[in-house]
């Protein structure tokens, strides 16, 4: 029996026993050479690709534990959850700068200098956590090259979080607070500066504007209303910087 699979906005998942089976596409070997890879490579909360079912769909093996689909709780504001969430994001990097692309064809546009591949959305509702530790991370299907920034510039932009405070998927903590967190993400990751990863952010949430308007007007009516969220932390965190 199927269960769908509750998030996301890029196309429907649905759990059949332990793996999760979704609508494939041209990009769909190049995503599974790329599990595959990371599994190799020791990263072993990231899922198992198991190829494509009899009716065509990417499949891959279920990380099991709890995704945070909706409001963030307390505890997912904790120092734990940034410096986890930082260091597989890390790790994931590391791992992919030796990935064979010959013959790639990716879901989202490469971004320069292509130094990794990117998750590309790296963020809480993609996390699965066994209590309050996490251990898993899912959606694989929009990764491309990208330099490492891009990714943690979004991580910081969801867990830090550099949300203007009407964000409700964010939380108000304050600008000092805001600042040591950051400070712990780049320390963490390493080799970022945080006045770069604001810059970036803010350059990413213009993108992801760009191209949720397009999105909505080709008829995914649905995510029209995110435009307006991220114009509107790009100019909370662009008056923040000046």
């Amino acid at each position: 029996m199927e269960h769908v699979l509750a998030g996301g906005n890029m196309g429907g998942a649905v759990r059949a026993g332990d793996t999760v089976r979704r609508t494939a596409g041209p990009w769909t070997p190049t995503v599974q050479r790329l599990l595959a890879h990371l599994r190799t490579r020791g990263l072993t909360w990231t899922p198992i690709p198991g190829g494509t079912d009899a009716q065509g769909r990417d499949v891959t093996s279920y990380l099991p534990g709890t995704v945070l689909n909706d409001a963030l709780p307390a505890w997912a504001w904790s120092d734990g959850v940034l410096t986890g969430a930082a260091t597989l994001l890390a790790e994931l990097h590391a791992a992919t700068a030796t990935f064979d692309r010959t013959g790639a064809v990716w879901r989202m546009p490469a971004h320069e200098p292509a130094e990794v591949i990117c998750h590309n959305d790296f963020a809480p509702y993609n996390m699965v956590f066994t209590g309050h530790r996490l251990t898993g991370v899912i959606d694989w299907d929009t990764v491309s090259p990208g330099p490492r920034i891009w990714d943690v510039a979004y991580l910081a932009y969801r867990l830090i979080p550099l949300t203007d405070p009407a964000n409700r998927e964010g939380v108000d903590n304050g600008e000092p607070e805001r600042a040591r967190r950051l400070d712990l993400l780049c320390r963490t990751y390493g080799g970022l500066s945080p006045a770069a990863v604001v810059h970036t952010a803010i350059a990413r949430l213009h993108d992801l504007a760009a191209f949720t308007e397009a999105r909505a007007a080709a008829g995914d009516h649905h995510v029209r209303a995110h435009v307006a969220v991220y114009r509107r932390d790009a100019a909370f965190l662009t008056q923040a910087t000046t």
